[in-house]
């Protein structure tokens, strides 16, 4: 197993189960066993590699108008929020740290140094992802923090739309964006996968607070360019029940997960 996992071979739940693959529950189903039947893909720093760029340049921005933030508290607080659960609570940060909003059109001047970024071709497939999607056996969505719009374009620049299309869902579908249960729940509903049936794949704090209060099992991505060295220890503390390292280490679990199909 991977040096960035946690378990050990003894303690896999996925080990020697032979043709049908199970893995223990969490939250309130901790101690019983589950089907895989729909595994849900977080979008940026999942398969693509667009964190790298928005903490770039949203970090780049706040400074410029004096609120500083290392990387790491910016990821911890903020990333997995939809953009208007983001700039809300940048807007207060802003407001109790500073006295004052956050300046008019500053919003705006982010998107358009990312539009910028993308056109100038910056944004990149997580590596190996493509791959891996398409070895996937179960039933399998997106469900990201990012609007719809921005949502579409990243996967089709990236070449991973048609891997997912029609099943690719933004929290612009749902009233409450993660860390809440809302996305996770509507995409399963709209499946017609039980919660208790479905696998997350995230790499934020936000989005496996998410997974975990929709009653989804749920495991840590690290393959993302923003992922530091320390950021397993966070997603664990989280509550993700597993760490992949890179989409080379998933596809061997999640290859190994479509025999339950």
């Amino acid at each position: 197993m991977d040096a960035a996992t946690t378990m050990d071979e003894s303690d896999d739940p996925c080990s020697g189960l032979g043709q049908v693959v199970r893995i223990a529950g969490c939250g309130a189903m901790m101690g019983t066993a589950m089907l895989v039947k729909a595994i849900l893909f977080d979008c940026d720093g999942v398969l693509v590699d667009s964190e790298v760029l928005s903490l770039k340049i949203e970090l780049s921005a706040l400074s410029e108008i004096g609120l500083d933030y290392t990387p790491d508290s910016f990821i911890d607080r903020y990333m997995g929020m939809s953009g208007d659960d983001l700039h809300r609570a940048l807007d207060e940060d802003c407001r109790q740290r500073l006295g004052h909003t956050l300046p008019a059109g500053f919003r705006e001047a982010c998107h358009a140094r990312y539009r910028t970024a993308l056109s100038e071709g910056e944004l990149k497939i997580v590596p190996g992802a493509a791959a891996a999607i398409r070895r996937i056996g179960q039933r399998k969505a997106v469900a990201s923090s990012s609007g719809t719009e921005g949502l579409k374009l990243k996967l089709t620049l990236t070449g991973l739309w048609d891997a997912f299309a029609p099943h690719v869902y933004s929290a612009d579908v749902v009233r409450r964006g993660k860390p809440a249960p809302d996305l996770f729940l509507h995409v399963a509903e709209t499946l017609d996968v039980a919660p208790e049936h479905c696998l997350v794949i995230e790499d934020s704090v936000n989005g496996i607070c998410a997974a975990r209060a929709a009653g989804m099992r749920v495991w840590g991505f690290l393959g993302g360019g923003h992922m530091g060295e320390s950021r397993g220890d966070y997603l664990k503390q989280a509550g993700a029940d597993r760490l992949l390292s890179d989409w080379s280490h998933a596809t061997h679990v999640l290859t190994s997960l479509s025999l339950a199909v």
